[in-house]
């Protein structure tokens, strides 16, 4: 079994960078489920923010290098199909109030769907890349996903689940979102 450094941000192989977000998602989805108020809002907004950003890293920089492995075309098009579905109900969970009776259930059920999804990304992408990959091009990959990751947007946007999708729309996206947070951090603040 291979070990997880504890903080992502300091990790040079990228897919310990990688399970280390998983392991962070898992994190935050048992403070929303756990909390009420204004720290549920606040996990869930950093929920939102990890899922959208780590999904489009994904999408541009581990997807595409995963569809070289054999096989990696039918691995990389079921997560793609994963993502969407889940990103489909983060949109609508997004705009929802936390304090929402249906909230949690909704919450419980993209739980569910995210959890599933990163352990399949997990035994049939991660585990063959790492094996597949020297550690310098790992460490390569990670400087990649921190980058992609910097310029993502920061909501989900479904039906741009590839590269070329996001490379298209996502720095115009990535503003609005970017934007959009700052007016609402700043209206909640004052």
């Amino acid at each position: 079994m291979r070990t997880t450094p504890a903080d992502a941000r300091t990790t040079e192989d990228v897919i310990d960078l990688l399970r280390a977000q998983h392991g962070r998602i898992r994190d935050l989805f048992d403070q929303v489920m756990s909390t009420e108020g204004e720290e549920r809002a606040g996990a869930f907004r950093e929920l939102v923010r990890l899922l959208a950003v780590h999904e489009t890293a994904e999408e541009e920089i581990v997807h595409p290098m995963a569809r070289r492995l054999p096989g990696g075309d039918g691995i990389v098009d079921d997560r793609l199909a994963e993502e969407r579905e889940a990103k489909e109900l983060l949109s609508e969970l997004d705009g929802m109030d936390t304090e929402d009776p249906r909230f949690l259930k909704s919450v419980d059920k993209l739980r569910i769907e995210v959890l599933t999804h990163a352990r399949a990304e997990e035994r049939y992408e991660f585990d063959r890349l790492k094996d597949q990959f020297s550690p310098a091009q790992l460490k390569g990959f990670a400087a990649a996903v921190r980058a992609a990751e910097a310029t993502a947007p920061t909501h989900p946007h479904p039906g741009t689940e590839s590269a070329t999708k996001n490379m298209l729309a996502g720095p115009m996206v990535a503003m609005v979102d970017r934007v959009r947070d700052m007016i609402r951090d700043a209206r909640d603040k004052g």
